[in-house]
């Protein structure tokens, strides 16, 4: 579970990005996290992870405050940042064993996840290239089979699905759906409309720092128009 309360955060004096923030997603469901370009979506991830500290408020994973307790809190999720461009110089497999090291993952045990992530992600016999000679959509598989390395309750997810080839994308999708029938925690950010309308269980919709809607698809048609698809009914909340 991720509860977020009460949070705000300003890069400008008395300009809000984030305006008094109140958000929790459940065990058991994935939530996805939509608004246009500039909305808050990514700095609010980036204080969820500890990236970014917040002006007022706080956010708890599983019951630990990311704030006070970083380590304890940090290994309670997995992340995937919106850019997969890091640790260029290493090789795959050494990019991988240096997360399981961080997380504690055994040897014995990461052998195994590591194995099974990089073949359903088409990406095991690449293990040995160094990754500023991987694809985009390849660098993004290996950034993601790292997030999932040491089992995380929680996935936070941004932008996960940028570059992924189709069977990646399904793929991916489907780790998400097993992941919360364990009644784990799926929260990810995304543009692509159509997959949120078929994935979520909840959506939030933030616009100009401001939450202004959070509920199921259903709920939203209900409140806003019959029978409209997610795309008309994102261009109608925030515009």
């Amino acid at each position: 579970m991720i509860e977020i309360k009460n949070v705000s955060k300003s890069y400008v004096k008395n300009q809000k990005c984030i305006d008094n923030l109140n958000l929790t997603i459940k065990n058991g469901e994935i939530f996805g996290f939509l608004g246009p370009n500039g909305a808050g979506k990514t700095t609010t991830i980036k204080m969820i992870t500890g990236i970014l500290k917040m002006d007022d408020g706080e956010i708890l994973i599983d019951g630990t405050n990311i704030s006070e307790n970083p380590i304890e809190a940090k290994m309670k999720f997995g992340f995937v940042p919106d850019n997969p461009d890091l640790f260029l110089k290493l090789k795959g497999i050494e990019y991988l064993n240096f997360l399981a090291d961080i997380y504690k993952v055994s040897k014995e045990n990461r052998k195994e996840i590591i194995e099974n992530l990089a073949k359903k992600f088409d990406i095991f016999d690449n293990l040995n290239d160094k990754i500023q000679e991987y694809s985009h959509g390849m660098r993004q598989k290996i950034v993601v089979i790292g997030a999932l390395l040491h089992s995380p309750h929680n996935w936070i997810l941004d932008e996960p699905m940028t570059g992924l080839d189709p069977k990646s994308a399904h793929d991916l999708k489907e780790l998400m759906k097993e992941h919360t029938k364990k009644g784990n925690t799926v929260f990810f950010s995304t543009h692509v409309l159509e997959v949120a309308e078929k994935l979520c269980d909840r959506i939030g919709i933030i616009n100009n720092g401001k939450l202004v809607f959070v509920g199921t698809y259903e709920e939203m048609k209900k409140q806003f128009k019959e029978n409209a698809s997610l795309e008309e009914l994102f261009l109608e909340i925030t515009e």
